[in-house]
């Protein structure tokens, strides 16, 4: 009887070479997602024996947030959906009129111009976490808001028409974008302090 050959092998190699490369093509090509959460720089420790500045009390606008995760704005029971347009109003009131881009109603009785209103936001320590998250993105965002439509309005002027203060940032931040990064850091700076975010946030009750 005829002995049956050793059946032929495989040879690996190659299928390791094949898995090596793959697993490199997969670590350069796939992107780890970032934690997300709330963009705060604390201010600097000031050692000075200097006073703070006396801030007009129609200058702030107080937000509070109770136990029961109610929102109180200027003392008054208010809507989380209705938060953002009062800030902006707030914001955008221009009382003294020496804001020359502010659109708002000019109200004695509201901030005087974007550079000295002041947010002021408290909480109690039994407010949930989903609530105060949602009440600081909407304040973020009234001041987003005003930026934006004040970065339409500078970038017509400065070479960079139909981009907001959103987009500035992002392109700023684009390593492939090609345009004047100088000149967009510039816009992106003097919008920061036409309207700088002055959200002053109180320790939780």
């Amino acid at each position: 009887m005829a002995k049956r050959g050793a059946p032929p092998e495989v040879n690996a190699g190659s299928m390791a070479d094949i898995a090596f490369l793959l697993l490199i093509f997969f670590l350069v090509t796939t992107t780890i997602p970032k934690d997300s959460g709330l963009n705060r720089k604390l201010p600097p420790i000031d050692l000075s024996d200097t006073e703070p500045p006396i801030i007009k009390e129609k200058n702030v606008f107080t937000v509070s947030l109770n136990k029961n995760d109610q929102l109180l704005v200027e003392n008054e029971l208010m809507e989380i959906k209705d938060l953002r347009a009062a800030a902006l109003e707030f914001l955008d009131n221009n009382g003294d009129g020496t804001c020359a881009f502010c659109k708002g109603k000019r109200d004695d009785a509201s901030s005087d111009n974007p550079d000295k209103a002041v947010i002021s936001l408290d909480n109690a320590r039994e407010t949930s976490y989903a609530i105060y998250i949602s009440v600081q993105n909407e304040l973020v965002a009234a001041y987003n808001e005003l930026r934006n439509r004040r970065a339409l309005e500078v970038g017509a002027q400065k070479g960079f028409p139909n981009m907001n203060f959103i987009e500035m940032q992002a392109k700023l931040g684009d390593a492939r974008w090609g345009g004047d990064k100088e000149k967009l850091k510039g816009v992106i700076e003097s919008i920061q302090i036409e309207i700088p975010q002055k959200l002053s946030e109180v320790a939780p009750k």
